[in-house]
């Protein structure tokens, strides 16, 4: 499904569990203004159709000890299929690695790396990202302070 094959209460039922995906199905039909069983019913196709693909809990990183992120642009010695498999398989091996994107333009990859102090993120440099399969070059930028982030899709 795609955002355009979405109702108005389709809709409405994403915005409300994307803010807080623990609400009840009868306050969540409550505030979309529907029957709590045509509200369920509707939540379970969303479900089904892969649209939800699953509920977290998010976490304070500061208050779980990880107190520093970085952006790290990765460039690879050559960019074969093989290769781009190995470093994928490799990274998602790494919790340290909370993201992975595959790149257009000078770096191949860029992730988010978590850690705790600055000597926990020596080491995920030197025991991790420089190890990983086909590295060339590790480039990193610590952010000075993070103004928004966010799970919500604009739907």
């Amino acid at each position: 499904m795609r955002i355009e094959d979405f109702d108005d209460l389709d809709r409405a039922i994403l915005r409300e569990l994307m803010r807080d995906g623990r609400i009840t199905n009868a306050e969540l039909s409550e505030r979309v203004h529907l029957s709590p069983s045509a509200c369920l019913r509707r939540t379970r196709a969303l479900k089904e159709s892969g649209v939800i693909a699953g509920y977290v809990a998010l976490l304070d990183a500061g208050k779980a000890g990880l107190e520093g992120a970085a952006f790290v642009f990765v460039t690879l010695e050559q960019q074969g299929r093989a290769m781009l498999d190995a470093f994928e398989r490799d990274a998602q091996r790494h919790p340290e690695i909370t993201e992975c994107h595959l790149l257009a333009g000078s770096a191949d990859y860029l992730l988010r790396v978590v850690f705790r102090d600055s000597r926990d993120f020596e080491r995920i440099h030197t025991d991790i990202l420089t190890q990983m399969p086909g590295v060339s070059r590790v480039q990193s930028t610590l952010p000075l302070r993070t103004v928004k982030t966010t799970t919500v899709l604009p739907i």
